[in-house]
């Protein structure tokens, strides 16, 4: 009988503590790696990995499969990408706790937030579940390509405890905020790795309502802290997420420090630059570094591209989305649509007729006018595009040369290829026109690279393969700045994901971790051209992305993807509070 189940021979081993690479084997058996170094024993099947990187799979802590991971086995487009875990629940949007008539209520709010069109949740979810426990158990049932961990997200927290007096500026009680804590000390006893909140304008629900939490009040944030410590003695785990405006006023970091220390857990926050946030990142940090210092634990999760917008005619949004003729075909089948926009006449007219702000959301105008009229700030997607673009490759300096309108120029960029063309405006975390200031933090202890969202914006963004962007940008072909080591990169991506949320069973290649390995051709890598598909249930629409270069992705030891294509194996599972390695000897 061979002695192990799969062996990896002779590959690049970056083993995800940050240490050098070095050539060796990886053997595994019952799902766990067995030895590593010179294996001599022989196994089931064996994988030649001459010339090809080991690396251990990566963790997402940063995503939104919350309904998609109730029906989908494969888990995609995050799985694609090397991803063998991933965290969901974000940014306190969920469907768990969920009374029977919030069911509308949390899909609008999910549709609103993250952009995953409603009609494909509805018909999707099957909601064998009301409280938080018996979502975790629904997510137990369906096996998957990776593990999902999940949050408590306050927008269904609130819900539950205040039904219809939940409103934008509600104020609960000091008998509901005990209820909510509750629930949340409940979820996290049950399992979840963590809970979630959102507080910034720019999530809304599809009816432009200011998402639950928006505006809670120190004390009732400070009062689930606690009960999420109350959990994590009891033996759970907790981090506390948030995504804010970060409005100086508000003294996010003041009571971000105060529930860290008091609780005894973590805190993370997105941390960009935004039009949306009045304080720089660099000041973002400063302040995140002056609470920990004085004894909190905060995290900044940092995205590794230009956050934005991919523009598309059959996308979420688009340069002409207030042009009068737009509205007039926007809900038109396709091919109508099509058939309109690519006529001379339609177009002419179109681009004759003023923007019509008047149902715009004031609110955000800035993002509105920045979509409609930032030509300066908009890019051409072609086959090789750059994901850190200069101004030459503005739809404004590309309509000088070519001698139009950037307004006809990016009018025919969406009309290629009949008309599926791409325009990308990375609204955040480009504001200086470069990715020169994320590179110090991808060498920080405070910050983890995250901010992926996969599963949501469907028809706006494709940030799923943030993995192979870290890999192909940032380690192979940056060219506008410093690059990163190929050894720091899966650190961040694997180790450092894993250990903020307990998951220290997962994100090294040694003996006794999971067998969650992938083996990449790193020469051969490269994004490909997004497209957008519409294959959610009741045909929802989503923006997708592949990579050539996985060989393979390893999950549990079971081969998930070779060559890019799903095997149809399902290792993964439902991840219930923290998890520990029990470091194996080599075997002899």
């Amino acid at each position: 009988m061979p002695a192990f189940d799969l062996i990896i021979r002779g590959g690049t081993i970056v083993d995800g503590t940050g240490a050098e690479r070095f050539t060796g084997d990886v053997a595994i058996r019952d799902g766990l790696i067995a030895q590593v170094g010179t294996v001599t024993g022989d196994a089931e099947r064996e994988i030649d990995a001459s010339g090809k990187i080991v690396a251990p799979g990566f963790v997402d802590i940063h995503t939104h499969y919350d309904g998609q991971a109730t029906w989908d086995q494969e888990m995609a487009p995050s799985s694609w990408h090397g991803v063998t875990t991933v965290v969901m629940g974000n940014c306190g949007v969920g469907f768990a706790p969920a009374k029977p008539d919030r069911h509308e209520w949390l899909i609008s709010l999910m549709e609103g937030v993250e952009d995953i069109p409603g009609t494909a949740l509805a018909e999707g979810i099957t909601w064998d579940w009301e409280t938080f426990p018996e979502y975790l158990d629904a997510l137990e049932k369906p096996p998957r390509t990776v593990d999902v961990g999940t949050h408590v997200p306050h927008g269904a927290v609130r819900a539950y405890v205040l039904g219809d007096r939940e409103q934008p500026g509600a104020v609960p009680t000091e008998d509901d905020i005990a209820a909510m804590s509750d629930i949340v000390e409940e979820g996290v006893r049950a399992g979840a790795l963590g809970f979630s909140t959102s507080r910034t304008v720019l999530h809304k629900s599809v009816d432009g309502e200011l998402v639950p939490g928006t505006t809670a009040t120190p004390e009732e944030l400070v009062a689930i802290g606690k009960a999420m410590g109350r959990a994590k003695d009891a033996g759970g785990y907790a981090v506390f997420e948030m995504a804010s405006d970060l409005q100086r006023d508000w003294n996010e970091f003041e009571w971000m420090g105060k529930l860290s220390r008091e609780a005894g857990i973590p805190v993370t926050f997105a941390a960009l630059e935004s039009i949306a946030k009045e304080m720089p990142l660099s000041e973002q940090i400063e302040t995140m570094r002056a609470e920990n210092d004085n004894g909190a634990n905060i995290v900044a999760q940092i995205a590794l591209r230009g956050n934005g917008i991919i523009m598309a005619w059959q996308g979420t949004v688009n340069p002409f989305a207030f042009r009068p003729s737009w509205q007039a075909i926007k809900d038109l089948p396709w091919e109508e649509q099509k058939a309109k926009l690519l006529d001379p006449v339609f177009k002419k007219q179109l681009l004759s007729e003023a923007n019509d702000y008047t149902e715009a959301p004031m609110d955000i105008i800035g993002v509105v006018m920045v979509i409609t009229q930032g030509w300066a700030m908009q890019y051409e997607m072609d086959p090789d595009f750059d994901y850190e673009p200069d101004e030459t490759a503005s739809v404004n300096a590309r309509a000088q040369q070519a001698g139009v309108d950037p307004q006809e120029y990016a009018y025919d960029m969406l009309c290629r290829d009949e008309a599926t063309g791409f325009i990308y405006l990375p609204i955040l975390n480009y504001a200086e026109g470069n990715l020169d200031f994320l590179h110090p933090l991808q060498h920080a202890d405070d910050t983890v690279n995250s901010l992926s969202d996969g599963g949501a914006h469907c028809g706006t963004i494709c940030d799923a393969a943030s993995p192979t962007f870290m890999l192909e940008h940032w380690v192979k072909n940056r060219k506008r700045g410093d690059r990163i080591t190929l050894e720091n990169a899966i650190k961040r991506q694997c180790r450092d994901t894993a250990v903020l949320y307990g998951l220290e069973d997962r994100g090294v290649i040694a003996p006794g971790y999971l067998a969650d390995i992938n083996v990449i051709d790193l020469d051969a890598l490269k994004l490909g051209r997004p497209w957008l598909a519409f294959d959610l249930p009741a045909g929802g629409k989503r923006l997708l992305q592949k990579a050539d270069g996985y060989v393979c992705t390893i999950k549990n030891g079971t081969v998930t993807f070779l060559d890019g294509k799903w095997t149809g194996a399902t290792p993964g599972g439902l991840i219930r509070g923290p998890q520990r390695a029990e470091l194996a000897e080599a075997a002899e």
